[in-house]
């Protein structure tokens, strides 16, 4: 297996995207929906799969798609080809705000798992796969069920973190407890397991759920603090409900109060 070489620039702090250079013949695959601007000279295709050389052909295609069925996302990906003379750029931006993470496969040992939707953007040959817990607990209780998302082969690759992101190097036998839905990925030699937190008021009243997850090294791991689940379950209980009035809307001074305090939605 053999990726397209890219090159790459990141460009702003909180809502980031990535820009990438192709070299004529060279090319990008993206989950659909990323896409933010290409120079003139770059063709996009819609593919099956993640067309690496590992689903070649018509059958090697379907398994490709059915993976990411599996995995939540759509049957096809978009790839991305500089097709003129010339070096060439396209650009792929991060769904919310966090920071996209640079992955060198080639530093990884070829493999790296990461949660179902964090996946960006890759080289052309980067096979995206499925990676399936053999732990029944993990499975149930892990937060991301029993099914992650496997990247692998020698190029580079780019996934996204909410927030502020977090890199852990563990050494062996050392162990981190993260909360399930922040985990963004971790390398291929990390043991991931879940952990009980135990103890009756931690369980009703502690407000962290019931489990943590537990990473033991060697390897790398990256944390991101604002999980969109966690950011989605804010929004939602701040949203207006029942007579559409909103949260927190018992002031006196009711929609008076709103052009006080410069809440001047559309």
């Amino acid at each position: 297996m053999t990726a397209h070489e890219i090159d790459y620039h990141l460009y702003g702090e909180e809502m980031q995207y990535v820009e990438i250079e192709l070299n004529p013949q060279e090319g990008v695959i993206a989950e659909a929906g990323s896409f933010m601007m290409m120079d003139d000279g770059i063709k996009m295709e819609t593919i099956f799969g993640d067309g690496s050389t590992q689903n070649q052909g018509f059958l090697g295609s379907i398994l490709g798609a059915g993976k990411r069925i599996l995995t939540g996302e759509s049957l096809f990906m978009t790839a991305f080809y500089n097709t003129v003379v010339g070096k060439r750029k396209v650009s792929f931006a991060s769904p919310y705000p966090g920071k996209i993470i640079p992955i060198d496969l080639t530093e990884f040992g070829g493999k790296f798992v990461c949660q179902k939707d964090a996946f960006l953007c890759a080289a052309k040959g980067v096979s995206i796969g499925i990676e399936f817990s053999r732990r029944l607990g993990r499975g149930l209780f892990g937060g991301e069920g029993f099914i992650m998302q496997k990247l692998e082969g020698d190029g580079m690759a780019f996934v996204h973190a909410g927030g502020t992101m977090a890199k852990k190097v563990l050494q062996r036998g050392e162990t981190l407890r993260v909360d399930t839905g922040c985990i963004v990925g971790f390398t291929k030699d990390v043991d991931y397991d879940i952990e009980f937190i135990g103890g009756i008021k931690n369980t009703i009243f502690g407000g962290e759920g019931l489990f943590f997850a537990k990473l033991q090294g060697p390897g790398i791991v990256y944390i991101q603090s604002l999980p969109f689940s966690r950011l989605a379950g804010r929004v939602l209980a701040s949203a207006p409900q029942g007579g559409g009035k909103q949260k927190g809307e018992g002031s006196i001074l009711g929609g008076i109060g709103n052009l006080l305090d410069g809440d001047n939605r559309f």
